[in-house]
């Protein structure tokens, strides 16, 4: 399943390197791309979008609605 989501708070490659590893952590075979320049998380993932959710907010960010 592919999501993208929208990270309002993402602003540096710091950033997108913490969500990678958010992800990756429940699911190593995730395929993130990250763009803190529009704030989109393309995630190529078999987890539901509740828990990649989940585990970005628990990483300190904000996923947008």
């Amino acid at each position: 399943m592919t999501l993208q989501l929208t990270v309002p708070n993402m602003a540096c490659s710091a950033c997108v390197t913490t969500i990678t590893e958010a992800v990756k952590a429940i699911d190593t075979s995730a395929i993130v791309e990250a763009d803190p320049k529009t704030k989109l998380v393309n995630i190529e993932t078999q987890q539901s979008e509740t828990a990649i959710k989940a585990a970005i907010t628990a990483a300190g960010y904000t996923v947008a609605p």
